[in-house]
């Protein structure tokens, strides 16, 4: 009859306790509880994957490409990291070496500064005028050389030098395509020359 005289009907539930795997009270120090041995990956959550290990670093050689020559320095998979690890190696050290340029003019030019403000001003000028002008230039020709050399692979079924040569003087062609014949020729037979000397390295070291 408590429902008449305004009681609450609610039985209260019995309460549980809580027991942790850990005691604060027995921690001692930070080692105490910085356990790494109980630690058991595969009770987390499937989706994280932790008990597999880390598959991201091991390069199946399955999925390797299978075009004779096609190896270098490097393992590939496909036609994008030839092209990317190409141009941007290419790159790096053209930037390099027109940095260092710059840095050599610089100092060259700037040796009678009235003022070490000054010549540091014209040594930095001087190295980011040539290190992105060589970068930029070089990563340009070696995205195209990589490019033509990725496509004529793909339909020969196979690298070779004749890939690389001919790839080399169609990038020179058209880098200098707006400038006339004569310097098409000339970056041309350029490109085809760093070509060579490449296929010649890659012949002796692999």
């Amino acid at each position: 009859m408590s429902w008449l005289f305004g009681g609450d009907s609610k039985k209260e539930e019995p309460k549980q306790e809580v027991s942790f795997a850990f005691d604060p009270q027995s921690a001692q120090d930070v080692s105490s509880f910085l356990n790494t041995d109980a630690l058991d990956t595969s009770k987390l959550h499937p989706l994280a994957g932790l008990d597999r290990g880390l598959e991201y670093l091991n390069l199946e050689d399955e999925s390797l490409t299978d075009l004779p020559g096609a190896h270098g320095i490097i393992p590939i998979k496909d036609w994008t990291d030839d092209l990317c690890y190409g141009t941007g190696a290419v790159y790096l050290s053209a930037l390099g070496v027109g940095g260092a340029y710059g840095l050599a003019e610089g100092l060259r030019k700037t040796q009678n500064a009235a003022s070490p403000r000054l010549r540091l001003n014209g040594v930095l000028n001087a190295v980011t005028r040539r290190g992105p002008f060589l970068g930029n230039m070089a990563g340009v020709l070696a995205l195209t050389y990589n490019g033509i050399n990725s496509t004529i692979g793909y339909y020969r079924g196979k690298h070779d030098a004749l890939n690389s040569l001919s790839a080399a003087g169609l990038a020179g062609a058209i880098f200098k395509a707006t400038k006339g014949p004569k310097p098409m020729l000339i970056s041309s037979g350029l490109m085809m020359s760093v070509a060579g000397a490449w296929c010649a390295f890659k012949a002796a070291v692999f």
